[in-house]
């Protein structure tokens, strides 16, 4: 475990001009991408650096927050490194409120809500034509209001140029016709709604089961051997089969033939919200 990145002062002042003296904690520092929290008398703010080639990418979530109605961000040079500050965001994230539903039906009526709320977020992100691109189960935060997503750092706003190589994010969540794009190219490969809602229904599979959507045991797959790249190639050819366990039926029962459809047939962020809300207990 390597000693924690030191935040830059210009950071550090940004953040005081929103919050007063402040008090950081660290979060999270992982493949020059660090995270504070800096929390003064008047606020709390966020403050993520990046260094060596995570700087383009902070770079570029800095560039998408500051376009998405609802997010504040200053931004900064230190060096080569690039920092920002946004409000931070109260609240837990997807995987933790549905903490309860994998330990036990009890807190279902919870995390089916939160499920909806998910999709609601994702649907207005769709709705002003920006794709996400980066689902994960930590990447909503369900505040007292609402679900704010986090994490925009592979965000396209559609009708505009996508970044000029994209690989993918978490590959146990890729869209078989996004990892087939990039396992055969050309680049820029453009992220698209159907691929997000995709992701959003295997983020909230993993959610309710606790385990990834697809059966790489059942398709005879090691995934340690198959690494990222061979995972993605296995993925692209739209052939591996969902994982049997059915911890939640209910649930699992809506998000199932999504994650089997092709792109045309899946719904859109909105209409899973809707039939998510319509599930009964």
């Amino acid at each position: 475990m390597g000693e924690f990145a030191s935040c830059p002062p210009e950071a550090v002042k940004a953040a005081e001009a929103v919050c007063g003296p402040v008090e950081l904690k660290e979060i999270t520092d992982r493949r020059g991408s660090a995270v504070w929290k800096a929390t003064g008398p008047m606020a709390a703010v966020a403050i993520k650096l990046g260094t060596g080639g995570a700087a383009e990418v902070t770079a570029r979530e800095a560039s998408v927050l500051d376009q998405l109605p609802g997010y504040t961000v200053t931004a900064g040079r230190a060096g080569e490194a690039v920092w920002f500050v946004t409000p931070w965001l109260a609240g837990r994230s997807t995987w933790e409120v549905f903490r309860a539903a994998r330990e036990g039906t009890a807190g279902r009526p919870i995390a089916l809500a939160g499920a909806v709320d998910l999709c609601r977020a994702v649907a207005g992100l769709h709705a002003a034509s920006w794709v996400h691109g980066d689902l994960q189960p930590s990447h909503g935060i369900h505040t007292e209001s609402e679900v704010k997503l986090i994490d925009f750092a592979w965000s396209w706003q559609e009708g505009t140029t996508p970044w000029t190589s994209f690989q993918g994010a978490m590959v146990h969540l890729m869209a078989p016709e996004l990892a087939a794009w990039i396992s055969a190219g050309p680049q820029p490969v453009k992220t698209s709604p159907a691929a997000e809602v995709y992701a959003l229904s295997g983020v909230l599979w993993t959610c309710a089961t606790g385990d990834w959507p697809l059966d790489y045991q059942g398709a005879g797959i090691d995934r340690k051997e198959a690494g990222p790249d061979g995972l993605r190639d296995a993925i692209a050819t739209g052939k591996l089969p969902l994982a049997p366990a059915t911890p939640w039926p209910e649930l699992q029962d809506v998000l199932r033939p999504v994650l089997l459809s092709g792109p045309a047939d899946r719904p859109t962020a909105a209409d899973l919200g809707d039939t998510l809300a319509a599930v009964s207990m």
